[in-house]
């Protein structure tokens, strides 16, 4: 049986859906709609959402008229995002380190840093890859990272968090191999357990490595989720978008 990555165990837990709740919809909204206005999307374009979580990006999109699937590691994500399928909405447990659907959708959305978690520079590459191979020739995809200069300039080394009676006490590092890591220790009813997060921190440079390496061509960086410019030591976010060659 295959080892389970970190992200396996921590992202079916129900203390990372009790950790992450507060996420804010409103803005998740408003970010979408800034989207599909900026790509004008049309209403037979088939979009993917890579990584998707329990599909509230997904399930937006479509009730805005749009053919989606999410897909997602988490059987226990998929499983929730399930409730919502429709005739023009579906969600599948789907590792993004293997190929979906070849040439078949002109939009994926990878979002909220849901990238980067493997060890190697070659893995990560693999996952662009193989990401790459589910557009269309001319589709488009959209990686919305953290931008790591921020990150690691504003660290927050240590804060204690309480979440309906459950106590996360949250440690963070960052690495000499380049990784930020949060440590998660939980205490719930005086029963105790132990999560991590592990991301690359991946600048833009390396980020356009991997599209020259992918035949992918980068269309625009925005550094916020209203779209505008990215700035290196300013911007809350990388987003980059980029377009499948011939």
């Amino acid at each position: 049986m295959q080892k389970k990555e970190w992200f396996d165990e921590w992202f079916d837990s129900i203390y990372y859906h009790i950790l992450y709740q507060h996420r804010d919809n409103e803005e998740a909204a408003i970010f979408i709609d800034r989207l599909i206005e900026y790509l004008d999307i049309h209403q037979g374009d088939k979009i993917l959402d890579l990584a998707c979580g329990k599909g509230r990006h997904s399930i937006y999109l479509n009730k805005k008229g749009f053919d989606v699937t999410g897909v997602d590691l988490s059987s226990q994500n998929i499983e929730l995002a399930k409730r919502s399928e429709n005739a023009t909405l579906h969600f599948e447990e789907h590792d993004m380190r293997e190929v979906y659907k070849p040439d078949t959708f002109q939009y994926i959305f990878n979002l909220f840093t849901s990238f980067g978690y493997l060890d190697t520079k070659e893995a990560n590459l693999n996952v662009i890859k193989t990401t790459a191979e589910s557009l269309k020739t001319g589709g488009k995809l959209l990686i919305d990272f953290m931008n790591p200069y921020v990150v690691i300039n504003h660290l927050v080394e240590a804060e204690e968090i309480i979440i309906d009676n459950v106590k996360f006490t949250i440690t963070r590092e960052y690495t000499e191999d380049e990784y930020l890591i949060k440590k998660i220790d939980i205490e719930d009813h005086g029963q105790q357990y132990h999560f991590f997060e592990k991301v690359k921190a991946i600048r833009r440079v390396e980020f356009l490595e991997y599209f020259e390496r992918t035949n992918l061509k980068v269309v625009d960086v925005f550094g916020d989720y209203s779209l505008n410019p990215y700035q290196m030591d300013k911007s809350l976010r990388l987003i980059m978008l980029v377009e499948k060659q011939s």
